[in-house]
């Protein structure tokens, strides 16, 4: 992403001074802390977390407050290439990376409310004032020339690959040669806001009384295959019922077929290799009474693990290690199933994170692949003859998929697809119902020599 030169003076991103000067239930409050997460971004840094830095700083902040600053985030990091291309045709140098950041959220609201440009406009100028007093005229007049342009803006949005599609262009050559038929629904779908689906806690409620107590609420909700439930609209989740009591998570349909297809037993010993948040384990354990250990190579998203879990009334032995570092973790005895639920490149739920597909470089993928080989190399060691290993991505490209299955089985000869119900792969692509993800169930040979 584009780089400030350090010679210009940074937008200075200081909570307690925008409080200070703009109401906090104003659209510029909104425009300027989404501009501050907006900024961080064009840095380098990890949208989820200076999200979650945000919050904590602002801890007395309404559910409308964060709704409006994360919907004009997301928003504009999703269209990061539209808003990019306009800039570079407008600006004849470059702007301290804040107030770059700034019209690139007003852009993007004035394209999704166009009807309101007078407000937009005049909102994001105050934003300006509070930080940067001297480049209120630049902002004012860059977004009066969008406006005043708007046949030319669109027309360098619709020749631009980056803006038309709303990736980088090597993203989009990747999935264009690799998803032949589904391509462009695949790039339309990673573009849209994604779908809220929750995961009925079974050992605290059925999935239909569950269903029940949902319109029962005034919340509209369909059962999808896989138990998952597909809600129409987003809400947070203090309007779920009995989600403080444990009755209900928040997880991705496409996810919660990890468990399901794990197919964990009453009394198995099952290991979650990359366990962080913690879904996928609580899902296991309210399938099934197992012996779980969840490993976390991150302490403070181990920490995470630990709380979801106790808010789902679930135990399980959780380990922070590398689970490649096998003197460290693993006790000698075997497991019968393994989740491992690799790094990946992500690129199957950017509409969830969509500073990945900006801050990703393709030479990544490969260093992805490297380090997915040597996860399953080193837990195929720990899984017990007959054992099911189950490998999941969240990811779109067959370096990670496919490809890397198949050099796996190369290297394994006691290695197989288990084909014992439906089919040992499944691929899924992103859709309205749920994510994108790849699953291979994997079997280790019996008396193999």
């Amino acid at each position: 992403m584009k780089q400030t030169p350090k010679s210009v003076k940074s937008f200075q991103c200081k909570p307690k001074d925008v409080r200070r000067d703009l109401r906090r239930d104003s659209l510029a409050y909104a425009l300027l802390q989404s501009a501050i997460l907006v900024r961080a971004v064009l840095e380098g840094e990890s949208l989820t977390e200076r999200f979650e830095g945000l919050l904590t700083a602002n801890l007395d902040w309404t559910d409308s407050i964060r709704g409006a600053v994360r919907d004009l985030t997301w928003s504009t990091l999703r269209a990061y290439g539209r808003g990019e291309v306009v800039l570079s045709h407008l600006l004849s140098k470059p702007l301290p990376t804040g107030i770059h950041a700034l019209l690139l959220v007003a852009m993007q609201r004035l394209e999704q409310r166009p009807a309101q440009a007078h407000t937009i406009v005049d909102q994001t100028v105050q934003a300006a004032t509070v930080e940067a007093p001297g480049l209120k005229g630049v902002v004012n007049g860059v977004l009066r020339n969008v406006l005043r342009q708007g046949v030319e803006v669109d027309n360098w949005r619709e020749t631009d690959m980056a803006a038309r599609h709303g990736y980088p262009d090597w993203w989009v050559e990747r999935v264009k040669r690799e998803h032949e038929e589904d391509w462009q629904a695949i790039l339309a779908a990673g573009n849209n806001h994604p779908p809220m689906s929750l995961r009925v806690n079974r050992r605290r409620v059925d999935v239909d009384e569950y269903l029940a107590r949902l319109t029962q609420a005034g919340i509209v909700a369909k059962r999808l295959h896989n138990d998952a439930l597909l809600l129409e609209k987003p809400l947070p989740v203090s309007g779920l019922p009995g989600f403080e009591s444990g009755l209900v998570s928040v997880q991705d349909a496409g996810a919660q077929w990890a468990a399901l297809w794990l197919q964990p037993r009453d009394g198995e010993r099952v290991l979650d290799a990359c366990a962080a948040p913690g879904g996928k384990s609580a899902h296991i354990l309210e399938l099934a009474k197992v012996e779980l250990t969840a490993l976390e190579i991150d302490s403070t998203r181990a920490k995470r693990v630990r709380e979801n879990l106790a808010r789902l009334g679930l135990y399980a032995q959780i380990k922070v290690a590398d689970c490649r570092a096998l003197n460290v973790w693993w006790d000698g005895r075997p497991f019968l199933r393994i989740l491992a639920d690799v790094p990946c490149s992500a690129s199957g739920v950017v509409r969830r994170h969509p500073d990945i597909k900006w801050l990703r470089r393709e030479a990544d993928i490969a260093k992805f692949v490297a380090q997915q080989a040597s996860i399953v190399d080193a837990l195929w060691q720990t899984l017990a003859p007959g054992g099911t290993m189950l490998y999941v991505t969240c990811s779109i490209f067959d370096d990670e998929n496919g490809r890397q299955i198949e050099r796996f089985l190369a290297r394994h000869p006691d290695a197989e697809l288990d084909e014992q119900r439906t089919g040992a792969l499944r691929p899924l692509i992103p859709t309205t119902d749920h994510d994108g993800f790849y699953y291979a169930r994997l079997r280790k040979k019996t008396g193999h020599g």
